[in-house]
């Protein structure tokens, strides 16, 4: 298995072989947390007028977004793991716009054979699954703030996907305090922030809460969609 390291869409636009984008704060964690609440699909959208015009062929489906880390205005969630989950997920379509996330997924989708989020809450999950793909190539997305800059939490997710497909033994007894320090992390704990409840980063750093990988499959919604993976 060769493995591919590489950032921000232009990464994802390029990825080969299976590729993993990873989004710690917020959006793969979030996608993550919704399937294990009960949601049926997420569709991640990298437009924010092609989600809204989704929602509204599509009434029933919730609608989550956030451009510069705050909810966008008419949207149902913001970018929050903790105002979805407060939501009635059962079987129920996400539409997801973020200014990061859902802009690798897309982009990685269309030239990747397959692709999975990355996420401290599935890590071991994720991990178990590429590998028993045994793929020839894998190329791991870290899309970093605003897909623009690299940051903490997806670089600490990075070396642990390096570390798990290479069949390493991981140590993680820092995390949660290197994690807390990341400067991503800070709105967490600034009451004045609204929009990134301190939930939120409980949410993002739950080490392998979830119990099973994400994948994108194509979608009847024309885009792919994130769905519980299955072999």
């Amino acid at each position: 298995m060769r493995l591919h390291s590489s950032d921000f869409v232009a990464g994802a636009a390029s990825a080969r072989g299976v590729a993993i984008v990873i989004d710690v704060f917020r959006a793969c964690s979030l996608i993550a947390h919704a399937l294990a609440a009960g949601a049926e699909r997420v569709v991640p959208v990298a437009e924010v007028e092609v989600a809204r015009t989704m929602k509204a062929a599509d009434p029933t489906a919730l609608l989550v977004g956030e451009r510069h880390a705050r909810k966008l205005p008419g949207f149902d969630c913001g970018n929050s793991p903790t105002e979805v989950l407060r939501e009635p997920l059962g079987g129920r379509t996400l539409i997801h716009t973020t200014h990061a996330g859902t802009q690798g997924l897309t982009a990685a989708f269309a030239v990747a054979d397959r692709v999975f989020t990355g996420a401290l809450v599935n890590l071991s999950a994720t991990i178990a699954a590429v590998r028993a793909l045994q793929p020839k190539e894998v190329t791991i997305v870290a899309m970093g703030h605003e897909a623009r800059e690299r940051c903490v939490e997806d670089d600490l997710c990075r070396e642990a996907l390096l570390a798990g497909l290479r069949g390493e033994q991981l140590e993680t007894r820092d995390w949660v305090t290197r994690l807390r320090a990341a400067p991503a992390a800070a709105k967490f704990f600034d009451p004045a922030a609204d929009w990134a409840p301190l939930e939120d980063f409980a949410y993002c750093t739950a080490l392998d809460a979830v119990p099973f990988a994400v994948a994108m499959v194509p979608s009847q919604y024309g885009h792919g969609e994130l769905r519980v993976w299955s072999m």
